[in-house]
């Protein structure tokens, strides 16, 4: 008589909850799991077409004298574009004076110094055009990366920003 050897077996609900918290298991830990960042498969085109939603934008083009700061803040962006791609991306007075001739008041303006108190070159630009009661403020350099431009409300005594600048005597 061979005895045929038995595993014991699990009552189903002991299996059914050894599954249960197996599923639950793998669905925490998959919540865990960064999800992929999406990579672009081909290059933007670079003639967009434009469609009638985006013809209400206003243009980057021109200074729009009775717009408001945001409404300008798209020309004063590519201002602040034209002169970080030229060899004088680390001047001051640079950003000003494009600023200047694309027709912005130079008289409302504000700007950091190049160097620091020590003769070191700044790590960041910050320069400012006050537009009413608010400010387009830009700032570039080593530490900001890309271009950075913004509109904010005035500060304090009027100002765009805050602590020391230079004269714009030029």
């Amino acid at each position: 008589m061979s005895r045929s050897r038995r595993e014991p077996s699990r009552p189903p609900a002991r299996r059914r909850g050894i599954g249960l918290g197996l599923v639950l298991s793998v669905a925490v830990l998959s919540g865990c799991v960064p999800e992929p960042t999406p990579v672009p498969t081909a290059e933007p085109d670079p003639s967009p077409t434009v469609t009638a939603s985006e013809t209400s934008a206003p243009p980057v083009d021109a200074l729009i004298p009775d717009g408001s700061a945001e409404d300008n803040l798209p020309f004063f962006s590519s201002i602040v574009g034209q002169v970080w791609a030229s060899d004088a991306r680390e001047s001051g007075r640079a950003y000003v004076d494009a600023l200047v001739a694309a027709g912005f008041d130079k008289a409302a303006m504000q700007v950091t110094e190049d160097l620091s108190t020590v003769g070191n070159r700044a790590e960041s630009l910050q320069f400012s055009v006050r537009w009413g009661q608010q400010c387009l403020v830009g700032q570039v350099g080593p530490a900001t990366g890309e271009p950075f431009a913004t509109v904010t409300d005035v500060v304090g005594d009027g100002a765009c920003l805050l602590g020391q600048t230079r004269p714009i005597d030029w």
